[in-house]
């Protein structure tokens, strides 16, 4: 099985956040399973660092040198993630969720989130 985390399951898993359910915990654990990490999240986080909105303890540099050691795998956004953007109803207005929903769409994954708006759309989610 093939999931996309959100960016908020990124950061409560790499900080080993108590907000992460166990039953999430589990799956994250599975070697059964390919977990994937858009390109657009670590620009979400970038952003969100810059504006002083996120402290994460660790550089973005260091935040990559993690991620890269793990068992994560990224995924770029490519034309037909950005086309997919054109198919979605304007139920959420974050972009880079949205961008998340598309991708998980185009490349049929189920997207890790606690968030309520995602799991509004077409697309497999877990929590």
């Amino acid at each position: 099985m093939k999931y996309l985390l959100d960016t908020h399951v990124l950061l409560w898993h790499v900080r080993d956040s108590t907000l992460l359910p166990q039953k999430i915990n589990n799956l994250l654990s599975d070697p059964l399973c390919t977990f994937f990490i858009c390109s657009i999240s670590i620009w979400e986080i970038a952003i969100k660092m810059n504006l002083g909105k996120l402290r994460l303890g660790v550089s973005l540099l260091d935040l990559f040198h993690i991620l890269r050691q793990s068992e994560f795998v990224f995924i770029q956004i490519e034309d037909e993630h950005l086309l997919g953007l054109l198919d979605l109803p304007y139920i959420h207005k974050d972009p880079f969720d949205r961008l998340l929903i598309s991708t998980a769409k185009a490349e049929r994954m189920t997207i890790i989130t606690s968030d309520e708006n995602i799991q509004k759309y077409e697309v497999l989610c877990i929590w």
